[in-house]
């Protein structure tokens, strides 16, 4: 009798756990882009060779002497999709600067007709690279998307920013680094 009634409360205790723990991952928000350590950090970019969705080849490589932004990003991503109007924001902005950083997006997993309907919705004329196969992702060590990086006019990795970014982020860390790394 006695163990019956422990079952009991033992399984209710532990049904109240898996529904608190629910409940807390439901209405957790997810966390903003936060700067990130990766053993790329201060090293050459790894090489790619892609080709963007309108198929032109790239070759990063031949970006060197301009700061590089990749962002990677899926359209189906939540995050990729709440961070969109900060990167067209960006974008704008650094068609302005003199120094201007070039912005591509690294599509991971994606078709090219969904990349072009989602931005051709939401704004974005800058380059999109395919990563078919996910080896740029993987070259970068890219966990999940979105995950933001920056390449300085060296060729040299800079900066990794995992999660969706906040406002104002990229700009203050791309400022902080043309600072530190522009003679």
């Amino acid at each position: 009798m006695f163990s019956k009634y422990l079952v009991k409360v033992v399984s209710g205790v532990v049904a109240f756990v898996l529904v608190l723990l629910l409940w807390v991952l439901i209405i957790s928000k997810p966390s903003d882009g936060q700067v990130a350590r990766s053993p790329l950090l201060g090293q050459p970019a790894p090489s790619i060779v892609a080709s963007t969705i309108d198929d032109q080849p790239f070759v990063l490589e031949r970006r060197k002497g301009s700061w590089v932004v990749l962002n990677f990003f899926n359209s189906t991503c939540v995050p990729c999709i709440n961070e969109h109007p900060l990167l067209v924001d960006f974008a704008n902005r650094e068609f302005e600067n003199v120094n201007r950083a070039e912005l591509y997006t690294v599509v991971n997993d994606d078709s090219d007709i969904a990349v072009r309907e989602f931005f051709s919705k939401n704004g974005g004329s800058w380059t999109k690279l395919k990563d078919d196969n996910g080896a740029i992702a993987v070259a970068f060590g890219v966990a999940r998307v979105p995950e933001t990086w920056i390449i300085d006019p060296n060729g040299l990795v800079r900066l990794r920013v995992t999660g969706e970014l906040s406002k104002g982020l990229l700009e203050a860390q791309l400022d902080k680094l043309r600072e530190e790394f522009t003679s």
